[in-house]
């Protein structure tokens, strides 16, 4: 058996198993995967590596971006423009459609952001990110003093650009992902090693802080990626692999990855194939429930 069944949901949701497929292998630390669903391809971060990578469903492997400014997370918008977290720039930048990139934010308060992590756009075009500090260590970005005091979770404006600081108490703020109808904002604390939700306001600010669950069990691994699929249930990656939750919280059971996974997301033609980075390997899935449309 590869998966631990907590709830009897989780057949429903996931499967009575799930069979891992080795996509590509001998990477450093791989991360950020997004699906195109126009393209037809997968594009993830290998962060020490300081390469972005395509798969493609012929089982083609070609380099995307490289260098990368040691990118980590990865998210499509709305217009397909993918938004990513660069590590060894501090920033967050937009592909643009003609290649070109724009840097959206890289500093707060006149001090450079910490490392930007992971990173969700809502359907207004609004950018949410974390900014913990693992990009200022030497293996995954470049060791440098931290500038700011905290590591925050911040939103870029769809409209006007404006960075806003939405929290500043987490030790380590990582995976982060909005509900089915953007009314909360789920952010994981890897060194907490919890997820707390939040009620997002109508001006995109948010409040009622509070923990929703724990991955738990044994296993490589701890909160990091971190997703909703189409019916609400919510993916975090923790101990021993990937934790699926339905949306009241419950832990419904666990996909076991030998090697622990750092993030995931699902693709193919039907959004039913779970792509998951695990060390040095993507992986390959398939669960009952697909993900969601960003498109």
């Amino acid at each position: 058996m590869s998966v631990e069944i907590r709830d009897e949901r989780f057949r429903q949701v996931v499967g009575d198993d799930a069979t891992l497929e080795s996509l590509g292998t001998d990477f450093i630390f791989t991360e950020g995967p997004m699906w195109h669903e126009v393209e037809k391809h997968l594009v993830f971060s290998d962060i020490p590596g300081d390469i972005m990578r395509k798969w493609t469903p012929d089982g083609q492997i070609t380099t995307f971006r490289q260098p990368s400014n040691k990118t980590n997370g990865n998210f499509y918008d709305r217009q397909g423009r993918l938004v990513s977290c660069q590590h060894a720039s501090s920033t967050v930048t937009r592909t643009e459609k003609d290649g070109s990139i724009t840097v959206l934010a890289s500093h707060y308060d006149g001090n450079q952001l910490n490392s930007p992590n992971d990173i969700v756009v809502s359907n207004d075009g609004a950018i949410y990110f974390s900014d913990p500090t693992y990009g200022r260590t030497e293996k995954f970005g470049l060791l440098r003093d931290q500038q700011l005091s905290f590591q925050g979770v911040y939103r870029i404006d769809g409209d006007s650009g404006e960075l806003t600081l939405l929290a500043d108490d987490f030790t380590q703020p990582n995976g982060l992902t909005l509900s089915l109808d953007e009314s909360q904002l789920f952010v994981n604390d890897t060194l907490e090693r919890h997820i707390r939700v939040f009620d997002v306001l109508p001006d995109g600010s948010l409040s009622n802080s509070r923990v929703w669950a724990k991955p738990t069990g044994e296993g490589p691994g701890g909160p990091d990626g971190m997703k909703i699929d189409s019916e609400g249930n919510l993916y975090c990656t923790g101990p021993g692999g990937i934790h699926v939750f339905a949306p009241d919280a419950t832990s419904l059971g666990v996909i076991q990855i030998p090697g622990g996974a750092a993030n995931f997301t699902w693709g193919g033609d039907d959004l039913g194939e779970l792509f998951i980075t695990s060390s040095t390997t993507l992986l390959r899935t398939r669960v009952k429930v697909p993900g969601r449309s960003l498109f």
